[in-house]
């Protein structure tokens, strides 16, 4: 081998940590610097969401919080991927089901958590101010179980 050759393959070599580290991702989600915006039009008006890494319309991990005022509801969906909540803070009122029944919900408190596997049919109400946080693996997205229940369609 020329000197030319072992010196190319020893830098390339010494790099390899630096590649390592790069793709290495540190993440820290202050409450006070989250960055807030209206939910997308798949949701009802009146939650917000920030996401806080990844893209939950793309492949790969994503964390996201939803912000959500007393009184909202998400009607009975699906989603592609398993759904993984824990309550921030306030409560939530989660149901299973293709028909919201108040008397079949389950509250979760604060620090509380909720797993909807791919595909389970369910929906959400939340009875005081409340937020959410939602993780897991994208692609996903909602589908509404009543298609008149979806609000893009009102648009």
């Amino acid at each position: 081998m020329t000197r030319i050759g072992i010196l190319v393959c020893t830098t390339a070599l010494s790099l390899l940590p630096l590649s390592a580290i790069a793709a290495d991702e540190h993440v820290i989600a202050a409450p006070d610097t989250l960055k807030w915006g209206p939910a997308p039009p798949s949701y009802p008006k009146g939650a917000e969401f920030a996401v806080i890494t990844g893209n939950p319309g793309q492949e790969g991990p994503f964390v996201l919080r939803i912000r959500a005022p007393a009184g909202y509801k998400v009607p009975p969906h699906v989603h592609p991927a398993d759904e993984n909540v824990t309550v921030i803070s306030g409560s939530v009122n989660f149901g299973m089901g293709d028909k919201m029944d108040a008397a079949k919900e389950t509250a979760i408190k604060a620090g509380g958590y909720f797993k909807a596997s791919k595909g389970m049919q369910h929906y959400a109400s939340f009875p005081e101010p409340a937020i959410i946080q939602v993780h897991g693996v994208g692609p996903t997205g909602i589908s509404y179980v009543n298609p008149a229940d979806d609000p893009r369609k009102s648009n």
